[in-house]
């Protein structure tokens, strides 16, 4: 492989990299600072990247073109955020070949970490019900918020599936979740509706997506960070919508 084979299979390789941890949701100085670092093993002088949530400008130098990647979806997924991590580092150490890495790369894009919808279901449930006892509910009130919460995000899961609209489904879920916790309290099965639907809600809040906003915003990516922190607030906006919706009727 000659020389500049090398240099565009780097290239492919930081893309990738990036992309992959974009796409789990990895903070914009993080993914600029690998991409930096799997690049430097090459000597490229003058790198510069570009990350938004939605894609990422590469350059290697004036001697190569700029390449463009586009980020299609974005979920939560730390195994590849730390598998990247490490394929980094280990290739900064001469520990694994440019084609190993990319051989690695490719398995990891075509690798699911994610814990199955069951258990993603299941942690859900005992979240909320977590969650309830955390803000001052009564242990009654327990195994409502745990069906509602459980519920809720099986149901987040299944439409998002189907439609691919992150904020339409999360409206469906909270709507879900006030139906099941009003029947709950109707019934009998619950007293406090207010702090059981507190409860369900919080494995739908987009937490992670918040933090990552604010530390973009602190290190200087303000569009990485204003775009993140939009979308954190238009998901808490349909999460209260839903709610909000059940509640007036």
């Amino acid at each position: 492989m000659s020389e500049k084979e090398k240099d565009e299979l780097m290239i492919d390789c930081c893309l990738l990299a990036g992309k992959l941890m974009i796409e789990s949701g990895a903070e914009t100085y993080r993914v600029e600072d690998t991409m930096s670092r799997m690049a430097s093993t090459r000597n490229m002088a003058h790198v510069n990247s570009y990350v938004t949530p939605t894609g990422i400008f590469f350059s290697a130098g004036n001697e190569k073109q700029t390449r463009v990647i586009r980020i299609n979806s974005r979920t939560t997924d730390l195994e590849k955020i730390a598998l990247m991590n490490l394929l980094s580092r280990k290739l900064s150490a001469g520990e694994l070949t440019l084609d190993e890495v990319f051989a690695e790369l490719q398995t990891i894009s075509k690798t699911n970490y994610m814990f199955p919808v069951s258990v993603q279901v299941l942690a859900a449930a005992v979240a909320s019900a977590c969650f309830l006892i955390l803000f001052g509910g009564g242990w009654g009130d327990l195994p409502s918020a745990f069906i509602a919460g459980g519920a809720g995000l099986a149901i987040q899961l299944l439409i998002h599936e189907k439609t691919q609209v992150k904020f339409f489904s999360e409206f469906i879920a909270s709507m879900l979740i006030g139906v099941l916790a009003m029947l709950s309290v109707g019934l009998g099965f619950g007293t406090d509706l207010d702090v059981i639907i507190i409860g369900s809600v919080m494995p739908l809040v987009p937490g992670l997506l918040l933090t990552n906003a604010v530390r973009d915003l602190m290190a200087g990516n303000f569009i990485a960070g204003l775009s993140k922190g939009a979308e954190a607030l238009l998901t808490a906006f349909a999460i209260g919508a839903g709610i909000g919706l059940i509640l007036s009727l």
